[in-house]
């Protein structure tokens, strides 16, 4: 009987750790298959949440952890072009178990109250820097805003749900004050007539020596196409160009000789003073400048530990290969008498990159999805964009390789 008992306890912890997480996911599949209905992301979201306050502190773990690979599965896709495919098992169990005690603290103190505040402040926290767990985009497509204070309404909502007796309904009032009231898009269209052509070049091809003239050339054709339908300015992806450009003489006195005609904003590498940058050069008028990666990837361009550590994992597992360098503040751009803020991929998903914006109303952010697909990181990656393009009233000219170009209107 004892036995019968464990192995049922054991298996409705597990069924609500996995319901939880579930919940908390469901919006990022459901964008994945375009179904993005309010009422269901509002409902689902709700949910989500409500289970975080009230499943047993033991199921808390199985939420976080299935919850991590759920949200961030894709990270181990790009594994194969390191040849470290064999690590796949180990890095979906190194995220579950992070997030799976990050959802343990949740409950250190187990009272409802706690876990509210636990989760509220989770909303600031990026572990190891990585940021892109954020509770705010459960209700991106929702009746509900996204805002700090529309998810502080919400959890208080949720709150009292649990707590009230017998006036639940007075629940009702914290999210009549998170409710979102859709307003019509304005469309603030920049000055210059922007050309995004959509490449698509495979990870595996993208850095063989033998590929590159071709890509040269697939660049070189859509920049001219730019210029035969006039427009003003052709944008190019993140390493559009897999070479140190300003060490390529040749390349960069074409791309200045085609900027006479039109403005190009390309992603490349740029070495300085033994450093290696993940970089954008933005052609215009026979001139260069270069605008510098300010927040890099984890794990992915920099290992966030100590330099001691990080010289063990580059030699262990990277052949020695050391960690990008990056910029000390964002870069702007001026395009037709226009601002337009630089960001590079992960960076365009944190806050930093939209610091001392001054005015800029535009962003160009280009990427190389390539190493991620097929997976949900191009639909995660845009929830995102399209969050921080609300809160920070910013549109986001977003060009990619290897998933789809997007135009994110606040």
């Amino acid at each position: 009987m004892f036995l019968v008992k464990r192995d049922n306890f054991n298996k409705n912890i597990i069924i609500k750790g996995l319901i939880t997480a579930i919940l908390l996911s469901a919006f990022i599949y459901l964008s994945y298959f375009n179904i993005e209905y309010k009422i269901i992301n509002t409902i689902l979201g709700l949910f989500g949440l409500y289970f975080l306050l009230v499943i047993p502190r033991k199921a808390m773990f199985i939420a976080g952890f299935l919850s991590g690979v759920l949200w961030c599965y894709w990270m181990a896709v790009s594994l194969k072009y390191y040849d470290l495919i064999y690590l796949t098992p180990i890095l979906l169990i190194i995220i579950g178990t992070i997030y799976g005690l990050l959802f343990t603290l949740f409950t250190i103190y187990d009272k409802t109250y706690f876990r509210l505040i636990a989760i509220f402040i989770f909303t600031f926290i990026a572990p190891f820097g990585f940021n892109w767990m954020k509770f705010e985009l459960l209700f991106l497509d929702s009746y509900l805003g996204t805002s700090k204070e529309d998810f502080a309404l919400i959890l208080i909502a949720l709150f009292m749900i649990v707590k009230l007796k017998r006036m639940k309904i007075l629940s009702i009032i914290p999210l009549l004050f998170a409710f979102n009231l859709p307003n019509g898009i304005y469309i603030d269209n920049p000055n210059a007539k922007i050309f995004m052509p959509q490449l698509n070049i495979d990870q595996n091809l993208k850095w063989e020596k033998e590929y590159r003239n071709t890509i040269y050339e697939k660049n070189i054709e859509q920049i001219d196409l730019a210029i035969l339908n006039k427009k003003d300015l052709v944008i190019l992806p993140e390493t559009a160009y897999p070479t140190l450009l300003n060490k390529n003489n040749i390349l960069l006195e074409m791309l200045k000789e085609k900027s006479l005609k039109i403005d190009i904003i390309v992603g490349s590498l740029y070495q300085e003073n033994n450093q290696f940058f993940n970089a954008t050069y933005h052609f215009s008028k026979s001139k260069v400048q270069i605008a510098k990666k300010v927040v890099l990837v984890p794990f992915g361009e920099e290992i966030p530990f100590p330099k001691f550590l990080v010289d063990i994992i580059n030699d262990i597992f990277y052949d020695g290969a050391q960690d990008y360098a990056k910029a000390s503040r964002p870069s702007d751009f001026e395009i037709k008498g226009q601002k337009f803020r630089n960001a590079i991929c992960y960076e365009a998903t944190t806050d930093k990159i939209f610091e001392n914006l001054n005015g800029v109303k535009y962003m160009i952010a280009i990427s190389n999805n390539a190493w991620f697909t097929p997976s949900i990181e191009p639909t995660l990656q845009k929830l995102l964009l399209r969050y921080y393009s609300k809160k920070y009233d910013v549109t986001i000219f977003h060009v990619v390789n290897g998933s789809k170009n997007s135009i994110i209107r606040p």
